[in-house]
């Protein structure tokens, strides 16, 4: 039995890029009320990232398993599990933050819409 490769099979290779894998992450980025992820939050899925770093890098160092990347950013506390006390303030604000899935992780960030 001979295997068909797909007439978009050449893609598979090219989805591996760093810059298609980020452009992936932008796609799947939203704002979401911080009421929606209640649920993730108390699962222990929720992590915040400081509003100094990019999101998208972030989620792209997750989503490529970078553990140097990381434990250097959970060191320093720019990027963290969400805290009783922050998700109590979302909650009190009725905050929109944004997010992205990373499985099995939901990242956010509090950081304002840009308006031009």
């Amino acid at each position: 039995m001979n295997a068909i490769t797909p007439p978009d099979g050449h893609l598979a290779e090219a989805a591996e890029t760093p810059e298609l894998i980020k452009a992936k992450i932008v796609s799947e980025t939203a704002r979401i009320n911080w009421q929606q992820l209640q649920k993730f939050y108390a699962a222990g899925s929720v992590i915040t990232v400081g509003s100094g770093h990019d999101l998208v890098d972030v989620a792209y160092a997750f989503s490529a398993d970078d553990k140097a990347k990381v434990a250097d950013w959970l060191a320093a506390g720019v990027v963290q599990r969400t805290t009783e006390q922050q998700a109590q303030q979302w909650f009190d604000n009725n905050t929109e933050l944004w997010a992205v899935v990373i499985s099995p992780w939901v990242l956010v960030q509090d950081k304002p819409v840009q308006v031009n």
